[in-house]
């Protein structure tokens, strides 16, 4: 049986994958690409269970807005 990626594994690759920290608008964008449906509720849930589990980092902007970077950037496993 193939290994299945989930919509939060494919979520945390692709936000490894972007140059700066992550937005929940900008989570929601990068899942509208795909085929699953996604809304700015799921997205924002999506990131809180990944920071969660240590996957990534939330920092507040000095304008009060949270956004996320990744704890391990790269295939390589470094951060």
């Amino acid at each position: 049986m193939p290994d299945q990626l989930t919509r939060r594994a494919w979520l945390l690759v692709a936000i490894q994958g972007e140059p700066g920290p992550i937005s929940t608008g900008r989570a929601e964008q990068l899942l509208a690409a795909t085929g699953w449906s996604c809304h700015r509720n799921t997205a924002r849930k999506d990131l809180r269970a990944l920071a969660a589990r240590g996957l990534l980092r939330p920092v507040k902007g000095a304008d009060g807005r949270r956004t996320y970077t990744p704890t391990i950037t790269g295939e390589d496993g470094r951060s």
